[in-house]
């Protein structure tokens, strides 16, 4: 008896991509969670703190919430569903998988299609196409608006179509704040809740006994 059966399920993390244009979110679901995730944020301050008086005068001011990237790696393998016999595996291994992912860095083909039609059309100005709110899901505690700016693929094994097997993935992703996004947006909400959340979770964090009287406050 190995005890796995009595192991609490754990959540899957994931990438919600929601357009604009009212559609079904596409939700890209990780095979199996990173291990590691790794974060940096920069405090986003009104002024620089040089030698002038008005600098320091604003040295504690804030301008908005930090600026926040976050790196992680995901590894897709198609070797249990290939041993299950699974038809779309069998076929195309893990090659689906990694379109989803990357599909989050391209604009509609038909929208790159009537974009040209406009431009050869004599359009004076073309709009480039708009990105879906793009969501990381990290557990229901940790639901924040990003923007995919890195992927690198590390591609590990193939079948005899040389179609991937096993793969590796990097993400980089910049959160998207409310100082990014206009307050009307669906992310700017989403991310302001995030805050929220993280507010309610830090007053119940556990301060050391006597730490705060050790610090000559006021007076």
């Amino acid at each position: 008896m190995t005890g796995l059966l009595a192991s609490p399920r754990v959540l899957r993390g994931a990438l919600v991509a929601i357009d604009s244009t009212g559609a079904r979110p596409k939700v890209v679901a990780f095979q199996y969670n990173p291990d590691e995730m790794t974060r940096t944020l920069q405090a986003r301050v009104a002024a620089d703190t040089g030698t002038t008086g008005g600098a320091r005068n604003e040295a504690l001011r804030l301008n908005g919430a930090p600026i926040e990237n976050i790196s992680m790696a995901v590894e897709v393998d198609a070797t249990d569903q290939l041993e299950r016999g699974d038809p779309t595996a069998s076929s195309l291994g893990v090659y689906p998988q990694l379109s989803a992912l990357e599909m989050l860095l391209y604009p509609p083909s038909q929208t790159v299609v009537a974009n040209a039609a406009l431009a050869a059309a004599g359009t004076i100005e073309v709009v480039p196409p708009e990105a879906p709110l793009t969501l990381l899901v990290w557990g229901d505690k940790r639901v924040v608006p990003v923007r995919l700016t890195q992927f690198s693929v590390a591609e590990q094994a193939f079948d005899t179509g040389l179609n991937p097997i096993r793969a590796k993935v990097t993400l980089g992703l910049r959160v998207l704040s409310y100082s990014d996004l206009p307050m009307s947006n669906q992310g700017a909400s989403i991310f302001l809740a995030h805050q929220v959340v993280k507010e309610v979770m830090a007053t119940t964090a556990p301060a050391p006994a006597g730490v705060v009287a050790s610090f000559p406050l006021g007076g």
